[in-house]
């Protein structure tokens, strides 16, 4: 199981380099959950893949240890170690930005150029449209699944399967649903830290 993280578009400067982009968020990455799970307290994951596309490394003396890296994939790479200590992470850069033309709807900010890179201030005059964005995609296997999970586990447990004749009809038998619910609930416990449990208890003294 994977949540889905993004960042539409990557918050990268014109003329900037990925580093730089990166730098800029030292403490949280610039990138949202997507998936419907609730965020957790401290940040984490067990392993995951990402895919940067639209931002080059360009050559220029280094001003950090990112942008003495040889390459926008080993930058990339690197500030997921430092992020995310400990996970297996892949990572993949493409050149080539997403295109953002007609129907792509225009719901971007005044501050994107053309080519979808942030302004520190709006243009004086209106810019065009937006032809294209870096973006960042991330899938994760992380402990935020764990509220997802055990979510859905209570849900289902709360259903009277007796008020749902065609539930069955197909030839589940109730057993196998009993099994499949704790099957789900085991599945969750899986993704369960620690810190789950702390927010967990804090949830109950709140109710």
């Amino acid at each position: 199981v994977v949540a889905a993280w993004a960042s539409l578009p990557f918050p990268a400067r014109p003329g900037r380099l990925l580093p730089d982009a990166l730098c800029a968020h030292p403490q949280a990455v610039p990138w949202k959950l997507l998936s419907p799970c609730r965020e957790r307290k401290v940040s984490g994951c067990f392993a995951q893949s990402v895919v940067l596309r639209g931002v080059c490394k360009e050559r220029k003396p280094p001003a950090s240890p990112l942008h003495a890296c040889e390459s926008t994939e080993e930058a990339l790479q690197r500030y997921l170690h430092t992020q995310f200590p400990g996970a297996f992470s892949t990572s993949h850069v493409l050149e080539q930005p997403c295109h953002t033309q007609p129907p792509y709807p225009q719901f971007f900010s005044p501050l994107l150029t053309r080519q979808g890179f942030l302004l520190d201030r709006p243009p004086r005059y209106p810019s065009a449209a937006v032809e294209s964005i870096p973006v960042l995609a991330a899938l994760q296997s992380a402990p935020v699944l764990h509220t997802l999970l055990s979510g859905l586990y209570k849900d289902l447990q709360k259903l009277n399967t007796r008020r749902w004749a065609s539930f069955f009809s197909a030839g589940l038998e109730q057993d196998d649903f009993q099994e499949a619910l704790e099957e789900l609930r085991t599945l969750s416990q899986s993704y369960e830290t620690g810190f789950e449990a702390d927010e967990s208890e804090d949830e109950a003294d709140s109710d």
